[in-house]
């Protein structure tokens, strides 16, 4: 992970964690059909997640990066001309542009920043996590699984050892009888 400067640091801590994400989520009113007319228009949202990855884009090294910087990145994943002007229009909620969906994860990797998937996925009631992050949490899901796969193994032995004591029990008597 690239070391971030202090400024970074403490721009960085501003990005909400899961726990929060999910408190705040389950602590939300539950309606019939869980949204209503409209809400799911998140443009002025979007562009406002868009202007603050710019303003926190950083490279892999943690260098922060200019609007030409991003513009740039974009431009070499993209194989496509990407200018800074663009990347103001996408961002201007004044301006009636938007950032088409496929350049979406270009633009995430060119800022380093993910507010604006974050944006997109808790809007579709998912929550994304990066690389390292979904493999620790796909482990857990495994350690999980497994504990539960344990208790019921462990049920079916104690029922087993019922079954087998009872069995025994009717062998004896029946075989008292003959």
């Amino acid at each position: 992970m690239p070391e971030l400067s202090m400024t970074k640091s403490k721009k960085e801590s501003s990005q909400q964690t899961i726990f929060e994400y999910l408190k705040k989520v389950a602590l939300q009113p539950q309606s019939d059909n869980n949204k209503l007319s409209g809400s799911l228009d998140i443009n002025k949202e979007l562009k406002a997640a868009m202007s603050e990855d710019i303003r926190h884009a950083i490279d892999e090294r943690g260098k922060e990066l200019s609007r030409y910087e991003v513009a740039g990145r974009m431009s070499e994943l993209l194989e496509e001309d990407i200018t800074k002007t663009t990347l103001d229009n996408w961002t201007a909620s004044s301006h009636p542009h938007e950032i088409p969906a496929r350049y979406i994860p270009a633009f995430v990797i060119a800022t380093g920043q993910r507010r604006v998937f974050e944006v997109l996925s808790r809007h579709a009631g998912l929550f994304a996590l990066p690389g390292p992050e979904a493999l620790r949490a796909e482990i857990q899901r495994l350690d999980e699984e497994i504990k539960r796969k344990k208790e019921e193994k462990k049920k079916r032995q104690i029922f087993l050892k019922e079954l087998d004591s009872r069995f025994r029990g009717n062998d004896n008597r029946g075989g008292s009888d003959q």
